[in-house]
């Protein structure tokens, strides 16, 4: 009962108008940043991170999470017509959605891919809602070494799934941890990796590493990849609504795709890839349909995975509300927004923020609704939205950027950091090296070090501390497991190939 009393005040703070104007314009924005091949949610939630300086919490937190569920919506319109998926989430949606759309299905495809994302996105949301103090209340018996292994746990989760190798991964956790260390030790009072700059003894802003690595760093790496010529946009036949037969297929994988999605981005090691994969191979292994797969497009294969993408959207937030802990790039930019008001998530965020944490959750409700009013009537201003040309599109998120992080200080060191973050963050692209651990390292990086020096002051120096606390030691067990189970899998995997070769000389 305290859970849904919470809801209602939530919803309180969502449905004044202020705060229902930014759910709207959060979620047409988000639409948008969706549709049009190469941005994402969280480069767009990274340009307008300077608001924060000027807009009130509740009404930021509202946009960033319109713009957040928007842009799981609206990449399923690039991926269905143009086979060009916005995000990585999506990807597994062209496979089905543009086929369907190249053999005159592309109106059944776009509408249970936007349904999809409302039912799951609404069981996501009912998800963190009555999960959200569950999770508080296990993680207030945690103390200064679980919460240190805790963000080992962390570290090491996010950084060897984000990118192609856990070396990779690494690397830019450190590379954050150092941008974290830069100023002056809180506790003896002596500055870090200053190199003598006065402006630096306060940090280096997340803002601008944020902007930096996701704004400029994905805007130049996306330009730099433009080929000459147009992608070719299969035009919208069909109606959009489904038939009863579409929507008998569609909805038990709507539920599926849900039931996948939420408890998977809910993990530290979340995010939406996983959960869309494993939705469409369920689908794929359920259906009855099986010919259409891969030939002329089976609407199981949009409707599961796109259910699972949005409901691991909402998972993701469960970890960072409740824990402080980001598993994606967009959560990661959202914890820095946090950090901007001096506010940092965790178990105590329920009751000292109330009215913040619960008027986002209520107005993700909000926005699940104004998505499906968005998403099918208006898909012909989505589509004419693909026609911007690239070039003007990249040098407005560049101004954007230039301009939105001068006004935080007005300094022109900040904008030297920018733009070497934003050139660092181009060649981590080119190479693979994954941006996301780079933020999450410089924002847990600190706090894990704080609670380190707690954990050790209490225990008097003694560093058994993390092992001899049942807890502490099973979360470091799990990180070290997930560092080294990939390696003897893929030893393991190596040796059974090997022991199937066929002998030379044998018949």
């Amino acid at each position: 009962m305290d859970t849904l009393a919470s809801l209602a005040n939530g919803f309180a703070v969502a449905f004044t108008p202020t705060n229902l104007l930014w759910c709207l314009v959060g979620t047409t924005l988000g639409t948008a940043i969706g549709v049009l091949p190469g941005l994402g949610p969280a480069l767009t939630i990274a340009l307008l991170l300077p608001i924060t300086y000027q807009v009130a919490p509740e009404a930021s937190f509202i946009l960033f999470a319109g713009i957040y569920y928007g842009a799981m919506y609206g990449g399923s319109t690039t991926s269905i017509l143009l086979n060009t998926p916005g995000e990585s989430a999506t990807i597994v949606t062209a496979l089905e959605g543009n086929r369907m759309a190249r053999s005159g299905r592309g109106g059944a495809a776009l509408a249970t891919a936007a349904i999809g994302s409302f039912v799951a996105g609404t069981i996501g949301t009912l998800g963190v809602t009555f999960l959200a103090p569950v999770v508080v209340s296990f993680a207030l018996a945690f103390g200064p070494a679980e919460y240190f292994s805790l963000m080992v746990l962390s570290f090491v989760m996010v950084s060897a799934v984000l990118g192609s190798s856990s070396v990779r991964g690494l690397s830019s956790l450190f590379l954050g941890f150092f941008l974290g260390m830069i100023g002056v030790d809180i506790q003896t009072g002596q500055p870090r990796f200053t190199f003598g700059l006065t402006e630096l003894l306060d940090g280096v802003s997340v803002v601008i590493v944020a902007v930096g690595l996701f704004a400029v760093g994905e805007t130049l790496y996306v330009a730099s990849r433009r080929y000459a010529g147009r992608d070719e946009i299969v035009p919208l036949k069909g109606s959009l609504y489904m038939t009863a037969q579409e929507w008998a297929r569609s909805w038990k994988a709507w539920l599926r795709g849900a039931l996948i999605g939420f408890p998977i981005g809910a993990l530290p090691a979340g995010g939406a890839e996983i959960p869309t994969f494993l939705s469409y191979a369920a689908e794929k292994k359920l259906s009855k349909h099986k010919e259409e797969f891969g030939t002329t497009g089976a609407i199981e294969g949009v409707a599961g995975p796109e259910a699972a993408n949005n409901a691991s959207a909402a998972g993701v937030l469960v970890p960072m509300l409740t824990l402080g802990l980001p598993t994606s790039a967009t959560a990661a930019i959202m914890l820095s927004a946090f950090q901007s008001y001096g506010i940092q998530p965790g178990p105590l965020l329920l009751t000292t923020q109330a009215n913040l944490v619960w008027g986002l959750i209520a107005s993700l409700f909000i926005a699940n609704v104004l998505l499906v009013v968005l998403n099918l009537p208006l898909i012909g201003l989505w589509v004419r939205l693909l026609k911007i040309p690239a070039p003007q599109l990249y040098a407005g998120i560049l101004v954007f950027a230039t301009v939105g992080s001068y006004g935080i200080s007005q300094s022109p060191i900040d904008l030297v950091l920018l733009y070497i973050l934003g050139g660092i963050g181009f060649l981590m692209r080119r190479f693979d090296f994954p941006t996301a651990p780079v933020i999450i390292g410089m924002i847990l990086g600190p706090l894990a070090e704080a609670q380190f020096r707690r954990a050790m002051t209490i225990a008097n120096g003694d560093w058994t501390v993390f092992f001899t606390h049942p807890l502490s030691l099973t979360l470091l067990l799990l990180a070290l497991a997930a560092l080294v189970a990939p390696r003897i899998w893929k030893v393991i995997e190596q040796r059974r190939l090997r022991g199937q070769e066929p002998i030379p000389g044998d018949a």
